[in-house]
């Protein structure tokens, strides 16, 4: 009797366990469905906590009242995966767990006008803050209203994550003049605050445009007589104002310029969400991730910039710049500094960049083909400009690579020659006379390069302490930096 029991208690036991297998299964299977028909952004890590990146903030309408029970939708560009999030009772709203890349963010609710989309650029273990506006939906416009009433406001709420509290002198930099990342920073934002001059000019567009007009102009005077902090400020107000292309041009390149990169880049970020069509304003924030050292981004970013106007050769000449200077094939710069090419086939900067990315692409394949594409690229670009000195460089640089140093010596003299400041010509020329074994030839030219080095070491400097330094505080940054920051630009000035 007593093993009659045992084998059906066992047998009782077994069958509750074969019938809460199956209910996990079934659990799982369901888990799955669920998650199948939802779509999700990749997780970070839950292993490292200190990286994970999110994004919260509120939705409002046009007074400032939360506004509960709105979609806010996040789609990554790179992959158009969307999520959504519903805004609480106090309007509130966040995601987490993304991973990095670019990112467009709205907020719609029924019976309301959707806000403006937003682009955000996140990063690891970035926290963005944001605000969002909706607004009530119009009423259907009569028939003699004007199409200048239309224009609505700026619905993007997207407070500045920074405050300009002063200037200094730019002399501790860190900059040399070997320093090619640098340089072509500065060379970016100098190129990138004379399209300032090149907008087309635009028609009256009320009270508000006017103001900003104003200020705007009053910025321009202000960075003329050598007080950047006021031109700031201006450009800043004719934002707020009317937020136009050019007004966010403006008070981005102002920033780029006075080394306020991160600030910059996120102006134009901004600038770009508010007139995706513009160029120029993807082209400088390209200009402006780059000096933060996003080198990838500011290649894609110039890279779209040159496929919406790709007649214009601003965008291929930043990303040649940029290719130039990176130590590695910058991503979608070969292909467009073709294209490049294809549009001015007689442009000498067109053939010299698009050398170099083959050059650079030739080296890491060991290509044959794309030394020799470069080598009759270059060719093109010195018969085109016989002054450019850079292009006789790099032509002696391929041709050193292809085993062909006579040749090269020769790219190298006649650089030279076009330059005789050049001081990486002398120093080409240095290494190719001791591998040639010329030493003594070698040790004059490396005495040449010195003084060149030197002499245009100084004259950078020179040019740095003519354009003073904004200093920035964060809105993150403690309150008692903000002082210092105060005190030492009165000590500057």
């Amino acid at each position: 009797m007593n093993r009659f029991r045992q084998v059906k208690h066992r047998s009782a036991f077994v069958g509750l366990s074969r019938f809460l297998g199956a209910l996990r299964y079934l659990t799982a299977f369901v888990t799955m469905l669920v998650g199948v028909s939802r779509p999700t952004l990749a997780q970070t890590p839950a292993t490292e906590p200190g990286l994970v990146i999110s994004v919260s903030g509120t939705v409002r309408n046009s007074a400032g009242a939360p506004v509960a029970n709105a979609f806010v939708f996040l789609e990554e560009k790179a992959t158009a995966t969307l999520v959504q999030a519903k805004t609480k009772l106090d309007g509130t709203f966040s995601f987490l767990g993304l991973r990095p890349g670019t990112y467009i963010v709205r907020a719609e609710k029924a019976d309301m006008r959707p806000s403006a989309s937003a682009s955000l650029l996140l990063s690891l273990g970035e926290k963005k803050q944001i605000d969002l506006v909706v607004e009530a939906a119009p009423a259907r416009p009569s028939k003699d209203a004007k199409k200048s009433d239309s224009a609505s406001p700026m619905e993007f709420d997207d407070k500045p994550n920074f405050t300009v509290a002063g200037v200094t002198d730019w002399t501790n930099v860190g900059g040399h003049g070997s320093d090619t990342k640098l340089r072509t920073s500065e060379s970016l934002a100098k190129e990138t605050a004379a399209l300032k001059s090149n907008f087309p000019a635009e028609t009256a567009r009320g009270v508000s445009s006017s103001a900003a007009d104003s200020h705007r102009q009053a910025g321009n005077r202000a960075e003329r007589s050598g007080d950047p902090l006021a031109a700031e400020r201006e450009y800043k107000e004719a934002v707020r104002l009317d937020p136009s292309e050019e007004n966010y041009f403006a008070w981005g390149a102002e920033l780029l310029l006075h080394r306020a990169v991160k600030p910059a880049a996120e102006v134009f970020t901004r600038g770009n969400t508010a007139h995706p069509r513009s160029a120029r304003m993807l082209a400088a924030l390209g200009a402006a991730l780059y000096a933060t050292g996003e080198y990838g981004n500011a290649s894609l970013r110039v890279c779209e910039a040159s496929d919406l106007q790709p007649s214009d050769p601003t965008p291929y000449v930043f990303l040649g710049k940029m290719e130039k200077a990176a130590p590695d094939p910058l991503p979608c710069a070969r292909e467009r500094l073709a294209r490049f090419v294809q549009v001015e086939p007689t442009n000498a900067l067109a053939n010299y960049y698009y050398a170099v990315a083959l050059w650079k692409g030739g080296r890491e394949s060991e290509s044959p083909a794309n030394l020799k594409l470069a080598e009759a690229l270059l060719l093109k670009a010195v018969t085109a400009d016989p002054k450019l000195d850079a292009a006789y460089v790099q032509l002696g640089i391929v041709q050193a690579d292809e085993g062909n140093l006579a040749q090269a010596i020769r790219a190298y003299k006649k650089a030279v020659e076009v330059n005789a400041e050049s001081a990486e010509a002398h120093y080409r020329l240095a290494l190719a006379y001791k591998r040639s074994g010329e030493g003594q030839k070698a040790e004059q030219e490396m005495r040449f390069y010195k003084q060149a080095e030197k002499s245009d070491t100084a004259s950078v400097e020179q040019q740095r302490r003519e354009i003073r330094q904004f200093l920035i505080i964060l809105k993150d940054q403690p309150q008692s930096a903000a002082p210092a920051a105060q005190k030492k630009n009165v000590n500057n000035r």
